[in-house]
């Protein structure tokens, strides 16, 4: 897990009378009491111990946060200052920005606050305000309304920069997966590199023995049950630990932060599923120890693999999964979210430690003309929130749904067992307590990704500070 990085300066009036008269107390006493409360929070601060009140302090002061990496900012102001200053900070960081005053009518800070907003927004510069005035009888406004807005924006300031690897191109001509690389580096900052599925092929036929069979022992020893038949044998499953090594080894090489893989019908057909690469790298451990969760999607689906990297930052590095909205049940109010052939591991029991989540995954054919193993499990039950980018007139937007995955009873599972005959996959079972008509009237997507924990509200926040439209199920 990792911490949103915030940098915070306090700013006070800059006419020596004023300043020594009626604010230099009230500056002093609210500056270190906000900095106090800041480092309580699941947030890196970054706060000086001084106000910057003249156009020098203010750019020392933001020249030294720039240096610490910082993803957010916060222009404190306590009291009254000139707005004008509280912008040249702002614009000085290049961030996304929170303004913190009070609502103590000594202090003026009122004032401030909506000068340096109406300012802000006269140049189009977004920004979220904050009145918090640090006692039991204020709302406490630090979880509702900051960290919402601090995670969010540091997972938009995350995303520039990153490589995302497209692995093989459309698949089964899902035109939902595709996506246009110069959108992304104007919306998101992102680049993205094209690879080859022969770069997996070659690469694994290199891998060395030892490395394939330590993972391979690893793999069968740690999961439940490996269901050994003619299309599924030993030999399958270490060309599939090869596969994932050396897709391992190209998210290294590549330097990736996230990605999605074609797969079918190439791999499917005349090598091998690659479910056992995507459980995986989206887990985050193997025989090696733990490693950050790799998002990556099935079918070559970018915006769905992009839904799983907002998603991850946002919630602070969890792993995070990738489902087809496969069946909807009316009648039960549930949405039955099965994979391809793979589920991210750490839904199988949602441990910190992986092996306790292994033990509950059972290694099966794949029905592929290739054979290899899926990684079969039902996700265990508790919050998830679910998103999806999906692109309208070549605009994005996101559906977001904070739900739950339940356990189904012994006659759901058994009829949907039943449905699908040979063809048992991974599946997840999802709450549905909204109009699930009209879900299936506006979802336009039959893929979902997801992660545990609840984040509309950071959600929310990310689309509003990317300008995508927000669209969340149920309101």
């Amino acid at each position: 897990m990792y911490l949103p990085k915030i940098g915070m300066i306090t700013f006070s009036d800059p006419r020596e009378h004023e300043f020594h008269v009626l604010y230099e107390k009230k500056t002093e006493s609210r500056m270190k009491t906000a900095k106090e409360y800041l480092e309580k929070l699941p947030v890196e601060i970054y706060a000086f111990d001084t106000p910057a009140r003249s156009a020098k302090e203010i750019d020392e002061q933001t020249e030294a946060l720039k240096g610490k990496g910082i993803e957010v900012f916060i222009a404190h102001i306590p009291c009254w200052t000139w707005p004008n200053g509280v912008v040249r900070g702002v614009l000085n960081m290049g961030l996304p920005t929170v303004l913190l005053s009070n609502d103590d009518p000594s202090t003026h800070g009122t004032v401030g606050l909506l000068g340096s907003g109406g300012a802000l927004n006269q140049i189009g510069y977004k920004h979220l305000r904050i009145q918090q005035d640090f006692t039991e009888e204020h709302p406490n406004l630090f979880d509702t309304k900051l960290l919402p807005f601090v995670r969010a924006a540091s997972a938009v300031e995350r995303l520039k920069g990153q490589v995302f690897g497209f692995i093989g191109g459309r698949s089964l001509g899902i035109d939902t997966g595709s996506f246009d690389p110069m959108q992304w580096k104007k919306m998101f900052a992102i680049d993205s590199d094209h690879i080859d599925h022969e770069e997996i092929i070659r690469r694994a036929e290199q891998i060395e023995p030892e490395r394939i069979e330590t993972t391979f022992k690893w793999l069968v020893e740690s999961v439940g049950e490996v269901k050994y038949d003619e299309k599924l044998t030993e030999e399958r499953l270490k060309y599939q630990v090869a596969c994932y090594l050396a897709t391992k080894d190209i998210i290294a090489d590549r330097k990736l932060d996230f990605g999605a893989i074609k797969c079918m019908p190439d791999l499917t057909n005349f090598r091998a599923p690659q479910c056992i690469s995507t459980a995986l790298l989206n887990g985050g451990y193997d025989a090696d120890g733990d490693f950050e969760p790799f998002p990556i999607s099935c079918e070559a689906d970018a915006d769905g693999a992009l839904s799983m990297e907002i998603l991850k930052l946002v919630s602070g590095g969890m792993p995070t999964m990738f489902a087809d909205v496969s069946h909807i049940g009316y009648k039960e109010k549930l949405i039955y979210l099965p994979n391809c052939g793979s589920m991210c591991t750490y839904y199988a029991g949602r441990h910190c430690e992986g092996c306790k989540n292994m033990k509950n995954i059972e290694l099966r054919r794949a029905n592929r003309p290739s054979g290899g193993a899926v990684t079969f499990t039902v996700p265990s039950a508790g919050e998830m929130t679910m998103a999806r980018l999906c692109r309208t007139n070549g605009k994005y937007q996101m559906f977001i749904i904070e739900t739950e995955f339940v356990e189904p009873s012994r006659e759901i599972m058994d009829a949907f067992v039943k449905a699908r005959g040979v063809h048992q996959l991974p599946v997840a079972f999802m709450k549905a307590d909204f109009d699930i008509e009209k879900f299936v009237d506006i979802f336009n997507s039959n893929h979902i990704s997801g992660v545990a924990g609840r984040y509309k509200k950071e959600l929310l926040e990310v689309c509003r500070l990317l300008d995508i439209e927000p669209i969340v199920v149920g309101e």
